[in-house]
């Protein structure tokens, strides 16, 4: 795969992490001071970690991150649907993530995805535990 490419896939991982920072940032100030809203700030943490090393990746090959992103809407809330569109996300971002480590053929970039790839599903578990508390 050539380098643009990689640096193309990388910088939709990017944005996908900017927008799961910032959603998760806000329902964390939102959410009343409870377990789902540490958990949510935590995450958040998790995700602008993940920014960083998407952007050293894509900086290594000789691209630059996009900040550009789509609009959020960050009108919901009750904790019901922040914890859905939570889970929404760290789904979309397995499934993007599984399909790159397939086609990419760098192993760093590969073993970052992987690592990426494990943290969203344990994030994803995080969100469906409070999801479930509620239910």
């Amino acid at each position: 795969m050539e380098n643009e490419e990689i640096i193309r896939l990388l910088n939709i991982d990017f944005v996908h992490e900017l927008e799961a920072t910032m959603i998760y940032a806000y329902n964390a100030f939102i959410i009343q001071d409870c377990d789902a809203s540490r958990v949510t700030e935590a995450i958040s943490v998790d995700e602008m970690r993940h920014m960083w090393w998407l952007a050293d990746l894509i900086v290594k090959r000789g691209g630059n991150p996009t900040m550009q992103h789509k609009e959020l809407n960050f009108e919901e809330d009750d904790l019901k649907t922040q914890l859905e569109i939570q889970i929404q996300k760290e789904t979309e971002g397995i499934e993007e993530y599984s399909r790159q480590v397939e086609i990419i053929d760098d192993p760093e970039v590969v073993g970052v995805l992987k690592h990426i790839i494990d943290e969203e599903k344990r994030h994803r578990k995080e969100f469906r535990e409070r999801l479930d508390k509620l239910e």
